[in-house]
């Protein structure tokens, strides 16, 4: 698969940096997720892949991070699908502890699971029953998603049923 080199951030990415994303509120439910300015350059993603799967073989070129949680977990799109744009693409997670997973099948899929009150970690670690739903992002989500909207266990489970290989995929990386 040819991987595009364009690290352009989408605005649907920029505008989550505009959000106060509520962490252990008892009203507005918690979202353990703080959004970058930009992507991880190549090389720290490379860095990165190398040292979470302790493969030095592998390069960063398919993943594009763009955010983590509070224990360093990452956030990121992976290219997996030949000739379509980065919005087009997956949503995963690689998790602090090992944790990995597909979260949403697309960029605007991804606006709808955090404004339903989930994040990637919420989403791999403990799935979308506790999020609470986040008007702040919901409206980013309306404005940049270019979907109806989707509710959190709609979007990981239809993220799941389109990637089902993502974790056994990693963990052949993994040495």
């Amino acid at each position: 698969m040819e991987i595009t080199e364009d690290r352009t951030f989408p605005a649907a990415l920029a505008a989550l940096t505009r959000v106060d994303f509520p962490y252990d509120d008892e009203e507005l439910g918690s979202i353990d997720y703080e959004a970058y300015q930009e992507f991880d350059s190549a090389e720290d993603t490379t860095g990165w892949l190398r040292s979470w799967t302790g493969n030095d073989g592998l390069d960063g070129a398919a993943f594009r991070v763009f955010g983590q949680d509070g224990t360093g977990g990452l956030a990121a799109i992976w290219l997996v699908r030949p000739g379509r744009p980065l919005a087009e693409q997956p949503v995963v997670f690689f998790g602090s502890e090992g944790e990995t997973g597909v979260v949403a099948a697309s960029l605007g899929e991804y606006l709808w699971l955090l404004a339903d009150g989930v994040g990637p970690m919420e989403a791999v670690a403990f799935g979308t029953s506790l999020g609470v739903p986040h008007a702040g992002l919901r409206a980013v989500a309306e404005e940049h998603s270019g979907i109806p909207p989707r509710s959190a266990d709609a979007v990981v489970e239809a993220a799941r049923a389109g990637f089902p290989d993502f974790s056994a995929t990693v963990e052949s990386w993994c040495r």
